[in-house]
């Protein structure tokens, strides 16, 4: 290859593909930023010295603004949100993906307007290179932020309330309509749901695929009943429901902690499932395999949501293009149906 350079300038691309990192490896090596492992930046030495690359002066002048880093905003007010195991997969998928960049995540759980303000710092204080937000309701003020944003932001899960440039989601309509559908097949057909928060798009987006699974049937929607994803609020809501409908014969419940919930509140209420009632969650979590009985559910690539959202980041910090991407969902058939 140097051969073949002898009368040109080679370019950080041929650099990095020689030294066999990504663009941004080479260029913060190139600038002698940190945040780059001592073997990337001794292939990328080499590389240098090899094809007799020289810094463009102006793209080195751009180079040198990067931060070396990328925040990952979750918008929830409680702290538990990190041991909580859907956020811990998707926090492990952004590292992950980050890491292929040698970028270092920033995470930050802000709901509050003190944590709030905190995102707004970071941001304008450009210690980041990009920021990628999860967990928004409608109306979130972290939406203002990032819409204002000079930095590119991705978004893990479409917010309610408007569609963002770039973004990465899950099928959920169609999960939920398949979760539905599966219940439905199995001769149910007073099937409930325990929806989500409807101010979010997950828990709207999820509850919109059972109303359109019930309705091609030609079955009435059950009025839903809402929970916060959590296994407590999952157990109320499925009180509620056999107050409200004792007949019911299927519930489908937007994630896995709330339908093991609902599994703890139908034992305690001599509901046996599924003979009695059939019960589908929605994330293929851990908790679904050791729930009793093995929750049949809807497997989502969790941590392919993070690493997709890093790379896609990484992507338009490059200032490569980006588009909005959706990842697949399947069943999982176990004991509760």
């Amino acid at each position: 290859m140097a051969e073949e350079l002898a009368d040109r300038h080679a370019t950080l691309d041929e650099v990095a593909a020689l030294a066999g990192v990504s663009r941004s490896v080479a260029s913060r090596v190139i600038n002698n930023a940190p945040h780059v492992s001592r073997g990337k930046r001794e292939s990328v030495e080499r590389a240098i010295r090899k094809l007799g690359y020289v810094p463009n002066p102006k793209a080195r002048a751009l180079a040198t603004r990067q931060a070396g880093a990328a925040a990952l905003v979750i918008s929830r007010d409680d702290p538990e949100v990190l041991t909580d195991p859907f956020f811990a997969q998707v926090i492990a998928g952004v590292a992950g993906g980050l890491e292929e960049a040698d970028l270092h995540m920033m995470l930050c759980v802000a709901a509050t307007a003190r944590g709030r303000e905190r995102v707004e710092q970071l941001v304008r204080s450009r210690v980041v290179d990009g920021v990628m937000l999860m967990a928004l309701h409608e109306g979130d003020p972290l939406a203002r932020i990032a819409k204002e944003s000079r930095l590119p932001v991705v978004f893990g899960g479409r917010p309610v309330d408007f569609e963002p440039r770039w973004y990465v989601d899950i099928d959920n309509v169609g999960g939920a309509r398949d979760a539905t559908n599966h219940l439905l097949a199995c001769g149910r057909t007073r099937v409930a749901t325990i929806c989500g928060p409807l101010d979010t798009e997950v828990g709207a987006s999820r509850h919109r695929g059972y109303r359109e699974a019930m309705m091609l049937a030609g079955l009435t929607p059950l009025p839903p009943q809402e929970g916060d994803f959590s296994e407590a609020d999952g157990a109320a809501a499925m009180a509620r429901l056999l107050e409200a409908h004792p007949d019911l014969d299927g519930v489908f419940a937007a994630n896995d902690n709330m339908a093991a919930g609902a599994l703890r509140a139908l034992r305690a209420a001599g509901r046996p499932v599924p003979e009695d009632v059939a019960v589908v969650g929605f994330d293929d979590l851990a908790i679904a395999q050791i729930a009793d009985p093995a929750l049949t559910t809807i497997r989502q690539p969790i941590r392919d949501l993070g690493r997709e959202m890093a790379r896609m980041l990484v992507a338009l910090i490059a200032g490569r293009t980006a588009s909005p991407l959706i990842l697949p969902t399947h069943l999982v058939k176990r004991s509760s149906t």
